[in-house]
């Protein structure tokens, strides 16, 4: 017999393991309500005040000064962010395959090095860069094109390392069956683990979706703002987007102002989650 037999619990000792597990358990639920609370009340106001202001002008009209519709800033950040994931979506996708399948080159560690430093720059001095370079450099002026390569070069990063992760999620077995059936390096990776990898791949072109969605500052600098529908031009034309909304009318002494700033701020919400939905959709079915 042992010598360092272990004693079992005396039902004393059993009753304090269970209450102190359930303060712990307790304390735990305190503290998630506590973090959870202010996000559920913001969370509830925006769509109490944004569903009262909710209203077919808003999808019809333009803004006129503090008052109007919301088509216009609606359509601006579409295009906004579809702009900015066809830019970011290959850069940023074939820089994280890169990354995974070539970890121990130099251009990788250089790739990953500079993914990690762009995310931890401010989005106002990205927008700042934009104004300088594609506003006055090169003359674009306040513009859509501006505005999407500015959230294109935030969200690169985020789609990378994503990237990279659901590529190395991805065993090297399966790359090695690929090789030993005398596939070759780019078919096993993009017809093989690629898609054994869309989940993540994914996952992380939704949250450059959520990014460019709740972008302000970046855009103050590069897209400006209009009261007008976007008229087809890419550069010298500016455009509207709801944050702008959000962020300057909830501001204004008027009713009205605030109507438009709950219900840009409910479109916002509206939108991840209609895209997040779409996507996890479509997952399943694949």
């Amino acid at each position: 017999m042992s010598l360092t037999a272990r004693r079992s619990p005396t039902p004393r000792g059993l009753r304090r393991r269970r209450l102190r597990g359930q303060i712990g358990w307790t304390l735990s639920g305190l503290s998630v309500l506590l973090v959870a609370f202010p996000l559920i009340d913001l969370l509830a106001v925006i769509v109490e005040k944004g569903l009262r202001a909710l209203s077919p002008t808003l999808f019809t009209q333009v803004t006129n000064g503090i008052s109007g519709g919301l088509w216009n800033a609606i359509q601006g950040t579409l295009l906004l962010v579809v702009g900015a994931l066809v830019f970011a979506v290959p850069i940023g996708v074939l820089s994280g395959i890169y990354v995974a399948e070539w970890p121990r080159s130099r251009f990788a560690g250089l790739v990953r090095f500079v993914a990690d430093v762009m995310t931890g720059i401010p989005s106002v001095v990205l927008g700042y860069f934009g104004y300088i370079t594609m506003v006055i450099g090169l003359g674009w002026q306040f513009s859509l094109l501006a505005g999407a390569i500015t959230l294109a070069l935030m969200v690169i990063p985020y789609i990378a390392r994503t990237t990279e992760l659901a590529m190395l999620n991805i065993g090297h077995d399966i790359r090695e069956a690929g090789s030993a059936l005398g596939l070759s390096q780019g078919t096993v990776i993009f017809r093989v683990v690629l898609p054994g990898a869309l989940s993540g791949v994914l996952s992380g072109i939704m949250l450059a979706v959520a990014i460019s969605v709740g972008e302000t500052a970046p855009l103050i600098y590069t897209a400006g703002w209009s009261n007008y529908a976007w008229n087809g031009s890419l550069v010298h034309a500016p455009v509207g987007y709801l944050t702008y909304v959000i962020w300057t009318f909830i501001n204004q002494p008027f009713a009205s102002a605030h109507a438009l700033a709950f219900a840009a701020a409910l479109l916002v919400i509206a939108l991840v989650l209609l895209v997040n939905a779409i996507t996890r959709t479509l997952l399943q079915r694949r």
